[in-house]
């Protein structure tokens, strides 16, 4: 199916300070991740930046960029910006990868994206793999996802889920055997229709507790399609401790 990869970014970042033009091996990052996308069955691959430097730096890499307002509140925003841009709506499908994901798999993409031909009621798709420690599957920052028979997403949640009635009495000490808990990928495919309505859609209670965007959907009536994938994606770069081991695999 044809599908276009839309990768914001921006220079504000509280951890790492101008991330997209941090240096992996001769290159941008924004750069090295567009790069694994092409790589794909994207029929486009789009920089959505919100800074002049963003789309020099692209454009010094052969790479396709598009100025945003440097304003947005979140990535959505910035997403449904660059749809309006490029012209997409309806039914065309836009996956979403993270401008910090130099080691995304292009399967994975293509995964998320064919999802949405497989699951016509659903505007959104995304990822999700095993979870594998307890350690993981305690840990706030990752977030859990569950699906019903379907593969749709029921829910998602930083807190321990499925939660095992009896089983986690006397503390969390192994993972329960069914379901599987599976922690989220955090990889979107939308319909490019859904994507530019979506920032109007207001906030949602259980959005704002848990600091899950994904939650908006849910809550407002939409159904989220998963692929589960059969390992963890790559690492991505949030801190300066991330890009030193990302620059270390590069090398």
């Amino acid at each position: 199916m044809s599908f276009t990869v839309l990768i914001p970014a921006r220079l504000a970042s509280t951890r790492l300070p101008n991330k997209p033009l941090a240096d992996i091996a001769g290159k941008p990052m924004v750069v090295r991740v567009a790069e694994r996308a092409e790589l794909s069955g994207a029929a486009q691959v789009v920089v959505a930046a919100d800074a002049p430097e963003i789309v020099a730096a692209c454009a010094a890499h052969g790479v396709r960029a598009v100025p945003t307002r440097a304003d947005h509140p979140s990535g959505s925003d910035r997403l449904a910006e660059a749809c309006e841009l490029l012209g997409l709506d309806g039914g065309d499908v836009v996956v979403n990868v993270q401008g910090d994901e130099p080691l995304i798999d292009p399967a994975l993409i293509d995964a998320v994206a064919g999802l949405l031909q497989k699951q016509p009621l659903a505007p959104v798709s995304t990822a999700a793999h095993a979870i594998k420690t307890v350690e993981d599957f305690t840990n706030p920052n990752v977030v859990k996802v569950v699906l019903d028979a379907q593969g749709l997403a029921l829910a998602f949640s930083r807190a321990p889920l499925p939660w095992w009635r009896d089983g986690f009495a006397g503390g969390i000490t192994r993972l329960p055997a069914q379901p599987a808990p599976l922690r989220h990928i955090g990889l979107y495919g939308y319909r490019a229709g859904f994507l530019r309505g979506f920032p109007a859609l207001p906030p949602a209670p259980l959005e704002q507790c848990e600091a899950l965007e994904q939650l908006r959907v849910l809550w407002h009536g939409h159904r989220i399609a998963v692929h589960v994938a059969a390992e963890a994606p790559g690492p991505g770069v949030d801190t300066p401790q991330d890009l030193a081991r990302v620059r270390d695999l590069f090398a």
